[in-house]
């Protein structure tokens, strides 16, 4: 019979015990739209930019709204990844602040100050499709990539 050396078990120990909190740990995944984003509520805003955050795995546009009232607010707008909006033409010298938009989305399921963007729109016209149709967001025909579908009798 092999002697097993104390000094190996010691260290196969350990690397298991390292194994196991490691895989405790929660993931923090993608979210899918749905998860955090109520379609049934669609929300259109007019406001100047606050500031944009290029961070993975959203960009995020914060807009000042004017309430009907007069009273300011700010609003959070999450955008697709930093990548899918600089390869559709959005860089990071697009959106200043103070820039006057017109951005069009969904509520957070939470009524907070929070939406997910789908189009954006520009003082000159110019408009950007901010989201995607792969996370769950509604088939609304705003994403140019969406398949449109045809009606029955077609």
């Amino acid at each position: 019979m092999r002697k097993v050396n104390p000094m190996r078990m010691k260290l196969a120990v350990a690397v298991a015990g390292v194994a196991l909190m490691i895989a405790a740990v929660p993931v923090v995944g993608h979210h899918a739209f749905s998860a955090e984003f109520d379609a049934t509520r669609p929300v259109k805003l007019e406001g100047s930019v606050v500031k944009v955050e290029w961070i993975n795995p959203h960009a995020w546009i914060h807009i000042e709204v004017t309430k009907e009232e007069g009273t300011k607010e700010v609003w959070a707008i999450e955008g697709g990844t930093p990548n899918t909006l600089f390869r559709r033409g959005f860089t990071k010298d697009s959106l200043m602040p103070g820039t006057d938009i017109v951005v069009d989305g969904y509520q957070a399921k939470d009524g907070s100050n929070k939406m997910n963007g789908r189009n954006l729109t520009l003082p000159n016209g110019d408009s950007l499709f901010l989201g995607s149709s792969g996370t769950g967001a509604p088939r609304d025909g705003a994403d140019p990539r969406e398949k449109t579908r045809k009606k029955p009798n077609e």
